[in-house]
């Protein structure tokens, strides 16, 4: 069954492959754009399964020759080469079943990050701003281009793509020793963590005037505009009561354009949550209450450790962390949740 539909895929491959050489496919921007993008996915597979077919070849004639040639010399060649062949085989396999599980259609947008402090007051928000920078960094190791969209309540910033970043959302618990802690006692406090993907004006219905646009000056840090013309813009959408705010764009109209683009995605993100939990009849939370009880991951710099709750992954390398590297707990929660769903798919009814 598997291999049936592998053979149904790479004739797809070759058909879209013909589809986009004719003129007239060329000619339509849109049509021609969206077969692009499908021939490059199914080309990840493809040539995997090409690969694997050669091994497969390459293993029944070794075994061939184990039957047939009487050689000792070759019959040892051919045994070598089936031990190196079979691991490679397997490796090769569990590759395809990867690729075949049924892909998020949001792993390849763009999102937007919101960080809030959550319970623990001054320190909260410190810790919200030393995360905003570890995601900075782990972007720019990604080469990932980053824009930060608002700061008025949190920090907010663009990053690419969802596939690795929405295992981030949920409650973050920082435990350490403020600098303002005399007594030297440990403090613990939280922030939360949503990852939205990027949604486009023409996914999401809004009625003009179900929005309200404010203009006012900006305040804060942020150049010779600031205080100085009103910059700054405010959208309430009333039927949902969401309300955006952005001023660190240079006018106005950018400012605009930004407040926008963050409100279809939270309201993108607010009818996907419908749709998973009318289906599911489970609660769907990205963000909690900050309620120090409501963590995916804790963060105790006294021991340097940083644990993900999740999956029980313990590690001791909090400035690695802190500087970027997080791929030392996002790559285990990868692996985790693509084997939770090759399980789920293996164990589905036929």
């Amino acid at each position: 069954m598997l291999f049936n539909k592998l053979d149904e895929l790479v004739q797809k491959h070759e058909s879209i492959s013909h589809q986009l050489q004719n003129p007239s496919i060329v000619s339509q921007q849109e049509k021609f754009r969206q077969l692009m993008k499908e021939h490059a996915e199914l080309e990840k597979i493809v040539k995997v399964y090409q690969a694997y077919k050669s091994l497969q070849k390459n293993l029944t004639d070794n075994k061939k020759l184990l039957e047939t040639e009487s050689d000792e010399d070759i019959r040892q060649m051919a045994k070598e080469d089936i031990n190196a062949i079979e691991p490679q085989i397997s490796e090769l396999s569990e590759k395809i079943k990867l690729l075949l599980l049924p892909k998020d259609p949001n792993d390849d947008k763009n999102i937007l990050i919101e960080i809030r402090a959550g319970a623990g007051g001054d320190e909260a928000s410190l810790f919200a701003e030393e995360l905003f920078r570890s995601y900075g960094y782990f972007a720019q190791s990604k080469g990932w281009s980053v824009e930060v969209l608002s700061t008025s309540s949190g920090n907010v910033g663009g990053y690419k793509v969802y596939s690795t970043m929405k295992y981030e959302s949920g409650v973050h618990r920082v435990q350490r020793v403020p600098e303002t802690e005399a007594q030297g006692r440990v403090h613990t406090s939280t922030i939360t963590v949503a990852v939205i993907p990027e949604a486009e004006e023409v996914e999401v219905k809004v009625n003009p005037s179900d929005v309200r646009i404010e203009t006012m000056r900006a305040s804060g840090a942020g150049g010779q505009h600031v205080n100085k013309t009103d910059s700054a813009v405010r959208l309430t959408h009333v039927p949902s009561g969401i309300v955006v705010y952005c001023q660190d764009g240079r006018s106005q109209h950018a400012n605009r354009d930004k407040a926008f683009k963050i409100l279809y995605s939270r309201l993108k993100a607010q009818e996907d949550e419908r749709v998973i939990r009318e289906a599911s009849d489970a609660r769907l939370a990205q963000i909690g209450t900050g309620d120090r009880s409501e963590r995916i991951r804790t963060y105790n710099f006294p021991q340097s450790r940083v644990t993900d709750h999740r999956i029980g992954l313990t590690t001791h390398n909090m400035s690695g962390i802190m500087n970027g590297d997080l791929d030392i707990v996002i790559q285990p929660l990868m692996t985790h949740y693509q084997t939770e769903a090759l399980k789920a798919q293996e164990n589905a009814p036929r």
